[in-house]
């Protein structure tokens, strides 16, 4: 890297001219030269941090301003119904591509970077993988996939959905969790946890879910895990559900959000 390169140049020039140029000792100058090298990479770091904050900013400004849109077009919808729910999906999911594809033309700015932030290519990698998840572009998603950092349990969770759904061998997702949950810490699994045993159920290892889930248990409290346990306990997989997780299980695309409709009743006098 650049920062690299040039705070090993300003370390050697600090070094070059106390020993040479002021006469003092080597061990002095050599300590000179680790902190100059230490300073600079610090200074360079925030500064080249502050920046990429900014634009990573700007891509949420531009969620979040795309979101409030569908949610007051939503709003609408109470005093003037769509035709229908499958027409209003349709129109909701054409509005979310027109933002998303805003959104990823920003993080392209990111690529500036490349020679001064190390892995800004996998950072990239990873938003713009969420991006491409939200309007369902899975080709793009299988491109990024590899490059992307699983740092967060929504990005497991999202790998692991992906794998179910190109039906990939259950040993493949099982490695997949046990690598991807190994470092988080208490509550933070609970998203790759219920994704997985969900996964298991489909595929008929109810065991296999019951252990899964006896095992995330020791490290969350959290009352669906707590629920679909007792159920498995119970020989009841039927009733297992992930609903109680909301948009966070719904966003990774296995299931579609059961939607209750109302009818209108006449009133007579």
């Amino acid at each position: 890297m650049i920062t690299l390169l040039i705070a090993i140049a300003v370390a050697s020039g600090v070094l070059s001219v106390f020993h040479f140029a002021v006469g003092l000792g080597l061990g002095w100058s050599i300590t000179l030269g680790v902190v100059s090298f230490i300073a600079f990479q610090v200074i360079v770091g925030l500064q080249l941090r502050k920046r990429v904050m900014r634009d990573m900013e700007r891509v949420q400004a531009i969620l979040l301003d795309g979101q409030k849109k569908i949610q007051a077009k939503t709003q609408a919808w109470q005093w003037r119904p769509p035709s229908s729910i499958a027409a209003a999906q349709k129109e909701i999911f054409e509005d979310t591509k027109v933002f998303v594809r805003e959104a990823l033309a920003q993080t392209e700015t990111l690529r500036r970077y490349r020679l001064w932030v190390p892995m800004i290519d996998r950072q990239i990698a990873t938003a713009q993988l969420q991006l491409n998840w939200m309007v369902k572009d899975f080709k793009r998603v299988d491109e990024l996939m590899p490059k992307a950092l699983m740092m967060d349990p929504a990005m497991v969770a999202m790998k692991l959905a992906r794998l179910q759904m190109l039906n990939a061998p259950t040993a493949e997702i099982a490695k997949a969790y046990e690598k991807g949950v190994r470092r988080f810490k208490y509550n933070q699994a609970v998203l790759p946890a219920a994704c997985y045993t969900w996964i298991l159920v489909k595929r008929g290892e109810t065991d296999a879910a019951f252990k899964a889930l006896t095992a995330a248990l020791k490290n969350s409290d959290n009352e669906v895990l707590k629920a679909n346990h007792v159920h498995l306990m119970n020989d009841r997989p039927a009733h297992f559900t992930n609903s109680g997780l909301g948009d966070q299980w719904y966003s990774l695309m296995l299931e579609e959000p059961k939607i209750k409709t109302q009818r209108q009743r006449s009133v007579y006098r």
